[in-house]
């Protein structure tokens, strides 16, 4: 089990995507996300595997949720910062992200 305190270490944010590529060297199909965070962080980089779900242009401005405290991850010649978080569906990786619009760099909580 996992405690109420071990989920409080992560650092879970709204961030919305600014741009989105094809990564061509990844293993399984996939996007390169950047995704701004707000002032506080910044835009920060990902790699997704939301193409079932998701066409290129409907993520453009699209608010998201990601961890953004873990550590940056090398995926083929991609540095991946941060870690969007899905729905593993039935279709394919549905993203998780607010109702409303809110400022980008919300904490989850």
């Amino acid at each position: 089990m996992v405690t109420f305190e071990d989920f409080n270490k992560l650092d879970i944010r709204v961030g919305e995507i600014v741009n989105v590529e094809f990564f061509e060297k990844a293993r399984k199909s996939a996007y390169k996300l950047w995704i701004d965070f707000g002032n506080e962080i910044g835009i920060k980089k990902s790699s997704a595997q939301i193409t079932k779900c998701y066409k290129k242009e409907e993520l453009l401005n699209k608010q998201i949720l990601g961890v953004v405290n873990f550590p940056p991850r090398q995926i083929a010649d991609f540095m991946s910062e941060v870690l969007v978080l899905g729905v593993y569906a039935e279709q394919g990786v549905v993203l998780i992200q607010p109702e409303q619009p809110v400022k980008k760099g919300d904490k989850l909580g």
